[in-house]
């Protein structure tokens, strides 16, 4: 039965002629570029590439563990395609000797010739991960420029379009090609031009109560009611008033004249409806005098009719005129009382106080002002300072110098989500040193993997950085490096990886940026064994990585 599966290589060719290197490996059915000419016995009998995982069979070729699989598919009764002799599968066996041989084989760099390097083929996947002239996608969603890596961190920081920047008046960070926009439209610090042409620039999210006291804005003169139309500026009203002060009064001496005017007017048209009302008052009389005289000399029914017809006639008239007279007295009433001036004269009175107040208190706010800026300085200067000073107590406080480090990553769901997502793909450490003046060191993780381990694993990579004396030291870095994730359980079944620091290498020669090229082990440990449940790596959403370097031969200064 045919295998799909390279994984399942291990239940069909169960015999090894030497221990597996499992550390080392490199991608088949590439073009690589050999220092000397590839011999034919590193070559697949098959395929005639450079042979990847070779398995030998019982009449002594060798072929990639694929090709070995794609004949035994091919034919029921697999042959060898350089003796034909027939294949038996129970005879193949797993070609660790060649594979080393193989794996130590020297490259040239595929970028070969602006990467001079020259790397064994079991170390060309993770020198491809550090070579500066190695084209990558740029890190930024969205943009998709291939970027050579020496030059990513300029990219990134000077020159993608899809890179993230912090809007300038409201601290949001948005990405560059769309920050434009976000001004214009959405950021609600955005200083804009207020709408009566002022000189003063207002947040959009404050330029309706600006409007409401915006000096540049035309109003209408608080003596308007008195006669003055004049439509002036909020900020020059005052200075308005303080200039039309003896015309405001005027025209308010001048609408009192003929309020007055009116009130004398109305008290002389009472007087003459009194006089009418007088003359009326006599005139009844009159008559009625003069109905008793016709009564008695009269005794007639018809001359009597007739008088009272006559005194009846006079009576209504003269009740109609008194009628008259007492609404023409209750308006003169109701008018006076309107034009009663003395509220007016009070309330002037208390605006001229207000005025004089309100200056006041402009003076003293300058002055409190001036001092409150002052004294803010002061605040800004003390809390920067004492920022700093945390800062450098937190870092002295976790900070070793035995060579060790003690790596706790807590919150693993939440950081794993978040270099799955692409929005923070690597994890650094705290610095650490190989002793008070020494190595200043750190680890770097890539809890989604890097490179060969991306989406698999959980890369972890050792870093030497820029430290206070490394003048005094000694470089290259030769020193020996142990990775662990240390096992929770107490049965100390810790994941180990251990390599020593290569010379040539660029990561390990003296930094000249804040710190060199990781370099470690991009497929440091599977997801599958990570967060399995059975493990004990994982406890309360924390993991312990530790980095040792061996400080034999190491001289202290």
């Amino acid at each position: 039965m045919a295998c799909d599966e390279p994984a399942a290589l291990s239940g069909i060719f169960t015999r090894q002629n030497s221990a597996s290197t499992n550390s080392l490996d490199f991608e088949p059915d590439t073009d690589y570029k050999f220092v000397e000419s590839l011999e034919e016995r590193y070559k697949c009998a098959y395929c005639h590439l450079v042979l990847h995982n070779p398995h030998q069979t019982g009449c002594g070729h060798r072929f990639c563990q694929q090709c070995i699989l794609a004949l035994r598919e091919l034919n029921a009764v697999p042959t060898c395609p350089v003796d034909k002799e027939t294949i038996k599968m129970h005879e193949v066996f797993k070609d660790n000797c060649c594979k080393r041989e193989v794996l130590n084989l020297h490259v040239f760099c595929k970028n070969f010739p602006d990467c001079n390097s020259k790397v064994i083929l079991g170390r060309y996947q993770e020198h491809l991960q550090q070579c500066l002239f190695q084209s990558m996608q740029c890190t930024n969603d969205g943009c998709p420029d291939q970027i050579l890596r020496k030059d990513l961190k300029e990219h990134l920081s000077q020159h993608c379009k899809f890179r993230e920047e912090m809007c300038q008046y409201c601290n949001t960070y948005v990405v560059l090609i769309n920050i434009k926009n976000h001004e214009k439209n959405d950021c609600p610090d955005y200083p804009v031009p207020c709408l009566q042409n002022c000189s003063q620039i207002i947040l959009k999210k404050e330029i309706e109560k600006h409007h409401a006291v915006c000096p540049e804005a035309e109003v209408d003169c608080p003596y308007k009611q008195y006669g003055c139309h004049v439509k002036v500026k909020r900020g020059k009203l005052a200075e308005h008033e303080n200039s039309a002060l003896r015309e405001h009064m005027l025209q308010i001496l001048d609408k009192n004249s003929r309020l007055e005017e009116q009130i004398s007017d109305l008290y002389k048209s009472l007087e003459c409806k009194e006089i009418k009302i007088q003359q009326l008052a006599d005139a009844i009389k009159k008559c009625e005098k003069e109905f008793r005289q016709y009564t008695q000399l009269f005794g007639n029914n018809s001359s009597l009719m007739v008088s009272s017809q006559a005194l009846a006639s006079h009576l209504d008239k003269s009740a109609r005129l008194e009628s008259q007279v007492k609404q023409l007295i209750q308006m003169a009433n109701q008018q006076q009382s309107k034009l009663d001036l003395q509220p007016l004269f009070d309330t002037i009175e208390n605006v001229k106080q207000k005025i004089a107040l309100m200056e006041t208190y402009d003076q003293r706010l300058v002055v409190l002002e001036d001092q409150s800026s002052k004294h803010d300085l002061q605040i800004n200067i003390h809390k920067a300072q004492l920022n700093k000073n945390e800062e450098r107590f937190k870092l002295l406080e976790g900070t070793c110098y035995n060579g060790k480090l003690i790596w706790k990553i807590t919150d693993y769901k939440m950081k794993k989500k978040e270099a799955v997502e692409g929005r923070v793909l690597s994890i650094a450490s705290q610095p650490f040193y190989t002793s008070r003046c020494g190595y200043r060191l750190c680890a770097r993780a890539y809890l989604n993997g890097d490179g060969s381990g991306k989406g698999t694993h959980i890369s972890l990579y050792f870093v030497v950085m820029r430290g206070e004396f490394d003048s005094l030291l000694l470089w290259p870095f030769k020193q020996k490096v142990t990775l662990m994730l240390l096992d929770q359980s107490g049965k100390k079944n810790h994941i180990v990886e251990v390599f020593r620091a290569d010379p040539n290498s660029s990561s390990f020669k003296r930094p000249d940026g804040e710190m060199n090229i990781a370099s470690g082990c991009p497929r440091f440990v599977p997801h599958s064994v990570l967060e399995n449940t059975k493990n004990t790596y994982i406890r309360d959403d924390t993991l312990f990585l530790k980095v040792v370097v061996d400080l034999t031969d190491l001289e202290e200064l």
